[in-house]
């Protein structure tokens, strides 16, 4: 055991399905090693206005299900100052905290990144439903966010069928096309757009569901991600160009919420016990990653210049499946 006694947990960025059984875990194993644990609520805001309180293994009952986050979430652009992170320091001093587990995406790394240098002890857990960490295979919510965009294809193909339609959804992922890609794949869709690949509207659109519609195709489905953008207007021209009835979908944020799948509850249970561990075990600045299947640790400077790319391999096979 080292000079740790207090450890404190918070949500920081967008919420993700997972979350809270990812503070059910910090807070379980850290009482079980004997730390004393208390929760930040509304992330870094929380942290700066001193809204914390102690948590008990009675307080993460009954939470593992839910989605969202328990500790709430809220954007804090005072923190992105000298004068926030003095006065966050200031405040961590005032409740005795020793350590902060962040649970959030990059952005949150960053501002936990920027804490370390004023002396605080930081550990990373990935959570967010778009999985563009680069220093990690896997964040928490990914799995819940697939499936929940998954019910929805097919609800809307349901339709789409009936009226011979096509179907243009739009899926979060400001900057990577992951769910699109995966749920695209996995819902069979004729055309999938992303923002780490420019598209021609005539040649990557309009064409692909003409030909279907040669072949007897009688809908369509087009995910688009949210950076891509412009879903409206891409239904507008599809249905201009080919004469087929086209309705647009933004599925929005019912993608953040709902309860978090079993894979989801493992994973955040599994990383938020390794946040624990590793601070046990006398390590500081880490961010915990899924790699190869494993979790592991690293350290969070490493892991915020790690880039990830979408796999091509299955962007290729995605536009082959749609023939």
């Amino acid at each position: 055991m080292n000079h740790i006694k207090t450890i404190g947990v918070l949500t920081s960025g967008g919420d993700a399905p997972g979350m809270n059984a990812a503070i059910r875990s910090v807070v379980r194993t850290g009482i079980y090693y004997g730390f004393k644990v208390v929760g930040i609520r509304k992330g870094y805001n929380g942290l700066i206005n001193g809204d914390i309180t102690e948590m008990s293994l009675r307080s993460v009952s009954d939470i593992i299900h839910r989605g969202g986050t328990i500790l709430q979430s809220a954007r804090c652009s005072e923190f992105k100052t000298e004068a926030g992170l003095k006065k966050a320091m200031t405040m961590a001093k005032v409740f005795g905290i020793d350590a902060i587990v962040v649970i959030g995406g990059d952005g949150s790394f960053r501002g936990a990144r920027d804490l370390s240098k004023y002396g605080m002890i930081v550990i990373g857990v990935p959570g967010t439903i778009d999985n563009d960490i680069g220093c990690t295979d896997y964040t928490i919510g990914y799995d819940t966010a697939l499936n929940t965009v998954q019910d929805a294809i097919d609800k809307i193909r349901d339709t789409a069928y009936s009226h011979e339609r096509c179907s243009v959804l739009e899926v979060m992922g400001r900057h990577a096309g992951y769910i699109a890609l995966n749920v695209g794949i996995a819902g069979g869709a004729e055309v999938v757009l992303l923002p780490e690949k420019s598209y021609d509207i005539n040649m990557d659109v309009i064409k692909p569901i003409i030909e279907g519609r040669n072949r007897g195709k009688k809908h369509y489905v087009v995910i688009v991600a949210e950076g891509v953008g412009g879903a409206i207007d891409i239904a507008k021209e599809i249905e201009e160009k080919t004469g087929i009835e086209t309705r647009a979908t933004i599925l929005g944020h019912i993608q953040r919420g709902g309860s978090p799948t079993a894979y989801d509850r493992v994973t955040a249970s599994i990383m938020g016990a390794k946040a624990v561990e590793v601070l046990k075990d006398g390590k500081k600045n880490r961010v915990i990653c899924m790699k190869n299947s494993q979790v592991i640790d690293m350290d969070i400077d490493e892991a915020l210049e790690t880039k990830k790319s979408i796999d091509k391999g299955l962007i290729e096979l995605s536009r082959i499946l749609a023939l």
